[in-house]
């Protein structure tokens, strides 16, 4: 989350750290709109304690330009992920959970011309 007085970008990579231990980043791009999401009715009371109902968040770009041995979400405090993995930009809707789809299909559509210029950047 965003704590009081900080600013999106700096909440997005301090967020970044603290879930999967990942620093080495550049950000390339910020989404224009805020997307949001609601948790399924089974689900409200067992997450963030039943306080939230879901979230809305604005997403960024990164590009990763660290080595990968820093990336490792189950050694930071109160691990959120027990695994990672690199997906296309298509793939995540589909590796998505359900309830987060729609989110990941927008912010994908978004950032398709970012990671289109890097694909294009790479020999």
């Amino acid at each position: 989350g965003i704590h009081k007085g900080e600013e999106p970008e700096t909440a997005a990579l301090r967020e970044l750290e603290e879930e999967t231990g990942a620093r080495s980043v550049t950000v390339l791009a910020e989404s224009r709109e805020w997307h949001a999401y609601d948790l399924p009715k089974d689900l409200v009371k067992k997450v963030w304690k039943g306080k939230y109902r879901g979230q809305t968040q604005k997403w960024f770009a990164m590009a990763f330009t660290g080595d990968e041995s820093e990336i490792d979400p189950t050694a930071v405090d109160h691990p959120e992920f027990t695994k990672w993995c690199w997906a296309s930009l298509d793939e995540l809707p589909r590796i998505a959970v359900p309830f987060k789809r729609d989110v990941y299909v927008a912010v994908a559509a978004e950032f398709a011309e970012v990671a289109a210029r890097l694909q294009g950047t790479k020999k």
